[in-house]
């Protein structure tokens, strides 16, 4: 029983992979390059691209559960569909997809519309599936760093609803604990989807202040103001990609991105330990930053 990782040299995919092979699982990880490949002994590397049909009739061959990841790109939804249509092909009916939480909430914004529609069809073409529904990755405050330590401010506009945002080990250790519960499972199971949260639910606010505690300065909240966050991100990203992030911010001022009864106690007895808390990952950022300086 071979299960196969899409997006493997990503930040989740490579951590699905690590743990799937802690796990005794047989792995195979799928990359567009595998001269930037670096797994764990024992880990199958194949080249493909989802865009790449043939690529993927081969990464497919053998394969008994799959891990879709797709990244946020333009053809994304078309990425999933030849991922999906292909495997059925191959005859995979057992896979995990990692989607968005409140994807069926945000339906104005690109990547999360694209995402709820894969859902849909995994749903209509009848896999044995768990979709799962991260929240905000804390990693995505690394690219703010900078904002924060130098200028004093964190810039994100989460807004006053508040984000439960996630720890992407966290979200590689439960995928990886649904793949191999489905694999080894005697029969199809029936299709569930998973909110993937942290333990807190955080204001923009909040964050800042958790970022004064951690450095022993204040450090502000800049505030909710979209545009600019978009203007500043077509600095270093497509504008398509720039004005999608903005759309999401603005869902997080009127909606927020926040847990359902239940969704962390479930995370908590899947994983049989706390989830990690954005606290925690701020203080491994900013110890690693000392780290660095002290060098």
């Amino acid at each position: 029983m071979t299960i196969l990782v899409t997006g493997a040299n990503g930040t989740i995919g490579r951590t699905v992979v690590e743990q799937l092979v802690q796990r005794g699982a047989a792995v195979r990880a799928l990359v567009r390059d595998p001269a930037k490949a670096n797994f764990p002994e024992g880990v199958e590397v194949v080249q493909g691209d989802l865009l790449d049909p043939d690529s993927l009739r081969g990464a497919f061959r053998g394969v008994s559960t799959l891990f879709l990841l797709n990244a946020v790109v333009p053809d994304e939804f078309t990425q999933a569909l030849i991922a999906l249509n292909l495997a059925k092909e191959a005859g995979i009916e057992r896979l995990v997809y990692l989607s968005v939480i409140h994807s069926d909430i945000y339906l104005n914004v690109p990547h999360f519309a694209g995402k709820f529609g894969v859902e849909r069809l995994i749903q209509n073409m009848g896999f044995s599936a768990t979709i799962l529904r991260p929240a905000y990755f804390m990693s995505n405050d690394l690219t703010v760093k900078d904002a924060i330590l130098g200028y004093g401010v964190y810039p994100m506009p989460v807004g006053a609803k508040g984000l439960a945002m996630i720890d992407p080990r966290d979200i590689g250790e439960i995928a990886a604990i649904e793949l191999i519960h489905r694999d080894r499972a005697t029969r199809p199971l029936p299709q569930t989807r998973l909110n993937l949260v942290g333990p807190d639910t955080l204001t923009g606010s909040d964050i800042a202040a958790i970022w004064s505690d951690v450095l022993a300065r204040t450090i502000a909240y800049g505030g909710d103001d979209t545009a600019a966050f978009e203007a500043n991100l077509r600095n270093f990203m497509p504008g398509w990609m720039a004005y999608d992030m903005r759309l999401m911010s603005e869902r997080f001022l009127s909606d927020g991105m926040l847990p359902e009864a239940g969704d962390l106690a479930r995370l908590e007895a899947m994983l049989g330990r706390p989830l990690r808390s954005y606290r925690a990952f701020a203080g491994e950022v900013a110890g690693a930053l000392a780290a660095e300086a002290e060098v």
